[in-house]
């Protein structure tokens, strides 16, 4: 009688075992899933924006009118590596400002000449 008791005692443990690697495994996978909707929802669009912001801030030109991160508005007069001299006001104040500093384009230059 007693070794009826350990032979289910055993089956029972064997079935347990073979359930919780199941239920390992399909948390891994879940786990697994997530980290990829995340890539596909948060990363690469934030990687996406961020390689289009580099792009605008390499093709800064002479006579674009740009506005900064800080909101101010200006034209740009000269460029240097990793610098640029804006013109802004009336009593044309220059002001020299790093090119990740820069926001938008709002007047590219061909677009005041024409």
């Amino acid at each position: 009688m007693f070794s009826y008791f350990l032979d289910e005692a055993a089956g029972a443990a064997t079935d347990t075992a073979s359930m919780g690697a199941m239920g390992g495994m399909s948390t891994i996978i879940m786990l697994v899933l997530m980290f990829v909707a995340m890539y596909f929802i948060v990363i690469r669009p934030q990687k996406k924006q961020e390689k289009e912001a580099a792009q605008m801030r390499n093709s800064l030109q002479v006579g674009d009118e740009i506005t900064t991160i800080g909101g101010i508005i200006g034209k740009i007069i000269s460029i240097k590596e990793e610098t640029c001299m804006i013109e802004t006001g009336k009593d044309k104040t220059r002001i020299r400002i790093l090119k990740s500093a820069v926001r938008n384009v709002d007047v590219k230059s061909e677009d005041a000449q024409s």
